[in-house]
């Protein structure tokens, strides 16, 4: 296992942590939980999250890769393109070769790259008409992952993402829950000890037809419908936002 004394985080709301609200008014997420843990073996441990909310796989190559090349850090993620595969129009392929470009310049500085494959949409409505598109940007990363020598956290095979409990209301964003497990993942992945499990099994739980179908008008009216207005007006959630952490520093 490596000791890792810098980690930069890149990437969108994912990255960032929404929704996982922390005690200082910052959204927290599954980095800042890694950060957290790397560090209680480190005190020097150094930390940037450079992730923005609503960023596009160009634009988080564009801002937020030629800083982490600089601050040359032990341990980089990334993960983006989710905002992308969203809108009409978007090619996994040529977005597969942008983010070859970017593992490219992340591992010439000698960084372990993390890179992430999303959950499986089948469960969502309306994004499961999205699947294929989304398998085939998630088959390239893979691939890219294997050329370059990166860490891969699969999100895909982790089937306590696929409960509603894991997500906030939005059904775009993780929950506390959510994103504990995902650090629990990527804690897994780099091979360092941490006391919780990300194969978390939820107890059984039965909701019927028409709360389902309830709950589901519901999520239209209050998220869907306001996204999808953000995107005709070419409105993005991150729009004016600073990255929390934009500088390489100690945790505490």
């Amino acid at each position: 296992m490596r000791h890792y004394k810098s980690f930069v985080a890149l990437g969108d709301s994912f990255t960032e942590g929404l929704n996982d609200p922390g005690p200082d008014g910052h959204y927290r997420g599954w980095a800042d939980r890694v950060a957290e843990r790397l560090a209680a073996d480190d005190p020097s441990f150094r930390y940037a999250n450079l992730a923005v909310r609503g960023k596009l796989l160009d634009q988080v190559v564009a801002e937020q890769v030629p800083p982490a090349v600089d601050m040359a850090p032990d341990l980089v993620s990334f993960c983006a393109g989710g905002n992308d595969l969203l809108r009409p129009g978007s090619d996994p392929d040529v977005m597969a070769k942008t983010l070859a470009r970017a593992v490219r310049d992340l591992r010439s500085g000698g960084a372990d790259v993390l890179l992430f494959t999303g959950v499986d949409p089948r469960d969502t409505p309306i994004m499961r008409r999205l699947r294929g598109k989304f398998a085939i940007y998630y088959l390239h990363l893979r691939s890219i992952a294997d050329l370059y020598g990166c860490k891969l956290v699969d999100q895909w095979s982790m089937q306590g993402l696929r409960d509603w409990r894991a997500w906030s209301a939005d059904r775009l964003h993780m929950n506390e829950d959510g994103h504990r497990l995902v650090a629990a993942r990527v804690l897994d992945v780099l091979g360092v000890p941490f006391e919780e499990d990300w194969r978390k099994e939820w107890p059984p739980r039965t909701v019927d037809p028409r709360t389902r179908r309830r709950e589901d008008a519901q999520w239209i009216k209050e998220h869907l419908v306001p996204w999808v207005s953000r995107r005709i007006r070419g409105v993005s959630s991150g729009d004016g936002l600073s990255p929390k952490r934009p500088e390489l520093a100690p945790w505490a």
